[in-house]
């Protein structure tokens, strides 16, 4: 993509046309990334913002290897957990006895803006380990490598958000058949 090189070396030199067309081009896509770290909108507003300011901060760091987009959305994701990190919130909880509940399959349509508001009503250390392990697909280790928590707290964090979905998916589905098509 030769207008984003263009782009990314108008940013290295500080240009200010340059970082605000990056933001322009990158920022709906990235804020989407924020949402699913972030409580509500505010707050991946505010992640958003102090994600751009470390992207345009190390802009000249990135090597032209790999995936620019992909480079940013590591630092956005790194935004986020910094914040949570920062905070403390993260309680580890007892790994021992902890079941995987998986979330079976289903028949009737469940609409994804109440999936998406499910995985964004879960427990900060449940949402953040169930968003980097099942949609962004990094191992257990990783998860852990980035939260400060161990591996077993991975899988038994997962395993506990995983419940607390299948739990609220089955009221839905409950729901919606008492009250029929």
């Amino acid at each position: 993509m030769l207008g984003l090189k263009k782009l990314i070396k108008g940013c290295v030199k500080g240009d200010l046309k340059s970082q605000r067309n990056l933001y322009e081009l990158f920022s709906p896509q990235l804020f989407g990334l924020c949402m699913k770290y972030s409580r509500n909108k505010a707050e991946a507003e505010d992640n958003l913002q102090d994600a751009f300011i470390c992207i345009l901060d190390k802009v000249s760091q990135f090597k032209h290897k790999g995936s620019f987009e992909g480079w940013m959305k590591r630092i956005c994701i790194n935004t986020c957990l910094a914040k949570y990190r920062k905070q403390q919130l993260f309680a580890l909880v007892d790994e021992e006895n902890i079941e995987d509940h998986r979330v079976e399959e289903y028949h009737e349509e469940i609409p994804l803006d109440f999936l998406l508001g499910c995985v964004q009503d879960l427990p900060n250390r449940y949402r953040l380990v169930f968003n980097l392990y099942v949609l962004d697909g990094y191992a257990h280790q990783e998860v852990a490598d980035m939260l400060g928590i161990t591996e077993g707290t991975s899988k038994s964090n997962l395993a506990r958000a995983r419940a607390i979905l299948k739990t609220k998916v089955e009221a839905y589905q409950k729901q919606i058949r008492e009250v029929g098509p």
